[in-house]
């Protein structure tokens, strides 16, 4: 007997899921546990394994295209099973289909004096290599294997370069026509635009952060942060040839034991109830090319900053090969979003729901400050907490602060 697959929720978020590759076509066995199809949600693309044994009959979503959750995916049954009363009794919901990229190029009259060119066509940047690989996101070098594009001649218009999605799409091959263009660009006189769909991902964070600034009052609190002696801490740390402790993950490691001290801040408005959380699991916000993931570190306070780097370390790599696990992303308590490594020196960051607030931090920055009655060089970190006021008073948050600095300027103390 025919069984139908419906298209699965698999995230707490998820409303509509993208195929993003089929591994099995019409008229192919399919074995229960064997994966039918690469499935997009809003935060990852994950494998979707089949529950039935028999012959794949019917593909109710095409690759590429979108269909709601508990939309007919597929249905499995036995070679030549009429499926008819299936598809009548059940039938798929209207899938919305991935727009395509448009472009739009209009004549500009002359004018007087020459006019600029006005493109919304991103400057690209040589591709990195690291290693002898190229600097590339996995959809961008499969995209260019199945063009048959060397990836070596794309420019990366990525994070620091990356060859990502739109650099293939758009890649142009070297021609004395092109003048060695590998992007496609607006010639003089003309104005351009390319219209990019939204990812899954990006939907839902427009959503989600879009419902935390609006329905959440946010106050924001700014505090610097003496580095000199976590400079210090972190030198002599990794003198160790084995350990590689990065700043984040002592800011990873004080945020937590701070929030043992200050459970107000370790803490999320329900509706009904504001839940204070007894046990601390803080996440990290990690960029990828479509928008922004947070891993998190699951009791945070009861782990020291080797294990700390290296959890953040694997979950960053499995983020940008969109290898992330619901487990992986759900539970945070409270969030940290880190752009120093950018160059920013300070930032406000929207609160992360259900979390009541997130520490944003920025760059250490050699400033001249003064120490007993002198002036002298000194490294400064500006971090900023952003607070949901219906949970969060001024002084709750300035009192986390104050902990989190203590740790910060003292970095032994974490070590007890």
């Amino acid at each position: 007997m025919a069984e139908v697959v419906y298209m699965p929720k698999l995230s707490d978020t998820m409303t509509e899921g993208v195929v993003a590759e089929w591994t099995k076509k019409i008229g192919d066995s399919v074995s229960s546990g064997e994966v039918l199809a690469e499935i997009e949600t809003d935060k990852a693309t994950m494998e979707f394994e089949s529950f039935y044994d028999g012959v794949l009959l019917h593909i109710g979503v095409e690759k590429g295209k979108a269909a709601p959750v508990n939309a007919i995916l597929a249905i499995i049954g036995e070679k030549g099973e009429d499926i008819s009363a299936l598809l009548s009794a059940a039938p798929a919901a209207p899938a919305q289909e991935t727009a395509p990229v448009q472009e739009e190029v209009k004549t500009v009259n002359p004018a007087p004096v020459s006019a600029p060119v006005i493109a919304s066509v991103p400057k690209a940047a040589e591709p990195i290599v690291q290693n002898g690989k190229v600097f590339a996101s996995p959809l961008a070098k499969k995209l260019a294997d199945e063009k048959g594009i060397n990836i070596a001649a794309v420019a990366g218009t990525g994070d620091g370069g990356r060859v990502v999605k739109r650099d293939v799409d758009h890649y142009v091959p070297y021609t004395p026509a092109s003048g060695g263009a590998n992007y496609a660009s607006a010639p003089a006189g003309t104005e351009s635009f390319v219209d990019e769909p939204i990812s899954q991902m990006r939907k839902t964070i427009a959503r989600r952060l879009a419902e935390s600034k609006f329905t959440a009052p946010h106050f924001y609190l700014t505090l610097d942060i003496d580095m000199d002696q976590a400079i210090a801490a972190r030198k002599s740390l990794n003198a160790d040839k084995e350990l590689k402790i990065s700043f984040n993950d002592m800011v990873v490691k004080a945020v937590a034991m701070s929030l043992r001290k200050h459970p107000a801040i370790n803490s999320a408005w329900l509706g009904d109830v504001i839940r204070r959380n007894e046990h601390v699991h803080i996440g990290v916000a990690v960029a990828v090319d479509e928008g922004l993931l947070v891993p998190v570190i699951r009791f945070a306070d009861t782990k020291g900053f080797k294990q700390i780097g290296e959890e953040v370390r694997e979950y960053a790599r499995k983020a940008k090969d969109k290898k992330l696990q619901p487990s992986d992303w759900e539970g945070n308590t409270f969030t940290i979003s880190n752009l120093g490594m950018f160059g920013i020196e300070s930032f406000t960051a929207i609160v992360n729901p259900p979390d009541s607030c997130i520490l944003a931090v920025g760059g250490i920055k050699e400033v001249p400050v003064v120490k007993n009655g002198q002036i002298v060089p000194g490294n400064i970190m500006k971090v900023t907490l952003s607070c949901d006021h219906r949970v969060v008073d001024g002084a709750s948050g300035a009192a986390f602060l104050q902990t989190f600095k203590s740790y910060m300027e003292n970095p032994v103390m974490m070590l007890v």
